[in-house]
């Protein structure tokens, strides 16, 4: 069987005997991979099979035949499809639950609503692992309003930490913040971190920010797809969570979940339109009248858009469904292969998995493995044939790293530095991986820190 991309026609893996596929590396040409490229880094911007960019093409053909009738009348069929079908799958509200770009653009939305008391008592809570752009966030609106009216507290992880220790921090922090007569308002974390990227136990921060009167605005980024989500059972105040990374959809694909109690306090999208409700005018609204609820009104249409990402979340969870046996499946294997292929990395490189005692961290899509590689000098846990780079050199030889990786190996995977003194790298499991991969990627690794170490990257600087 083939589908049709573009201008090529694309094999639909099947088994023998039409059941669901086996997982590994020979289901890399399910994906639109260049040749010879080897995707290590799901994590960062995810991919999508053929058939589902297929799907993606047909939309947008739609909506070019009849532009009108399809933005504007047709366009609400396949978005609450899919929307309904993403609902399921985190077992959501679908009133409470809409489609946004990315999940910057979520935490934006929820923090730009936002209203600060005038006595300049509201804090907001963050971890230290949080995602760049959406610390930088929180840095925007402390600039803007000025610290006298709202401040940041940011908790500082030293991984690995246990999940309970991580709870008890934010309990302390909340008690520390109210004994000084500042007011915790809301509280920013992961389901799992970015850099390093390991599981975050967000379902119970859920819980004790509700016990502790403090909003909870979970960061799922890196979430459906690669881990078990239960919106009912945690019950979070926001959450944001994107498709494009492990759903297998076109890339600008989130979703936000607001529930009732919660949507009087995001009155208008990040870019405001035709679905904002002015409190003190009526202005005309082009649109044809919905039977939907405010919140879904407003962020169903925010503007002249392709949102033809969108409609293919429901037909990318059937894909998951009928091609892969669903996601229960899907999960266990990305788990094991996380653990083993780390697992594997680590000890080919003689270094050692970024995990706590129960080994929680890792219980996700994604690991962290130390390199043996340090900078200025080595610390506590080297091993002598460990390698060094001149402090003054460790950017240089991160950079170099990265872009050998691609020159030279077609491939990538993100490194990062943990306490400014030595280099880590974040591995991702994937449907279209095995541990052959996770074999490449230690070579990979050990040969560019060998490299590194003897000082091949002043070269490439000259």
């Amino acid at each position: 069987m083939t589908v049709t991309n573009g201008n090529r026609t694309v094999p639909v893996f099947k088994t023998a005997d039409g059941g669901v596929v086996e997982f590994g590396g020979h289901l890399k040409e399910l994906f639109p991979f260049g040749k010879g490229w080897r995707n290590l880094n799901h994590g960062s911007f995810g991919s999508i099979p053929h058939e589902i960019q297929a799907k993606y093409k047909e939309y947008q053909d739609i909506a070019e035949a009849r532009p009108d009738q399809f933005i504007r009348y047709d366009y609400k069929k396949p978005l609450d499809e899919s929307r309904e079908a993403l609902a399921e799958l985190v077992n959501a509200p679908a009133e409470g639950l809409v489609l946004i770009g990315n999940a910057t653009e979520g935490v934006n939305t929820v923090f730009r609503n936002m209203t600060w008391a005038e006595d300049g008592k509201d804090v907001i809570i963050y971890f230290s692992t949080a995602y760049g752009s959406c610390a930088k966030s929180i840095d925007y609106l402390v600039d803007y309003f000025g610290p006298d009216r709202v401040s940041s507290e940011s908790i500082v992880l030293d991984y690995p930490n246990e999940d309970d220790e991580i709870i008890q921090m934010f309990r302390d922090t909340v008690a520390r913040l109210k004994a000084h007569g500042k007011r915790p308002k809301i509280c920013m974390f992961d389901v799992v971190s970015s850099l390093p990227g390991i599981r975050f136990p967000w379902e119970d921060m859920c819980g004790a920010c509700k016990e502790l009167g403090v909003l909870s605005l979970v960061d799922g980024a890196q979430g459906v797809g690669m881990v078990h989500l239960d919106i009912r059972a945690a019950d979070p105040d926001f959450f944001i969570s994107n498709a494009h990374k492990w759903l297998f959809t076109p890339r600008g694909c989130a979703l936000l979940y607001c529930p009732e109690r919660n949507q009087h306090l995001l009155p208008t999208t990040l870019g405001t339109s035709h679905g904002y409700e002015p409190r003190t005018v009526k202005r005309f609204n082009p649109l044809p009248p919905s039977e939907q609820n405010a919140f879904l009104t407003n962020f169903g249409f925010v503007g002249t858009r392709d949102n033809s990402m969108y409609y293919v979340i429901k037909d990318a969870i059937e894909w998951r469904k009928r091609v892969c046996g669903g996601e229960d499946r899907i999960l266990s294997y990305l788990w094991k292969l996380n653990k083993d292929g780390a697992k594997l990395v680590a000890d080919a490189l003689g270094t050692h998995v970024l995990d706590n005692s129960k080994g929680t961290m890792t219980n996700c899509g994604m690991a962290c493995v130390a390199l043996p590689l340090w900078i200025g000098e080595k610390g506590e846990g080297a091993a002598s044939i460990d390698g060094v780079v001149p402090a003054q050199d460790g950017d240089l030889a991160f950079q170099w790293m990265l872009e050998q990786m691609m020159s030279e190996y077609n491939t990538f995977l993100p490194l990062f530095v943990q306490k400014g003194q030595r280099y880590w790298v974040r591995l991702s499991a994937q449907i279209y991986l095995d541990l052959q991969d996770y074999e490449f990627s230690a070579k990979m690794l050990k040969d560019l820190c060998e490299r590194a170490a003897k000082g091949e990257y002043l070269q490439a600087a000259k």
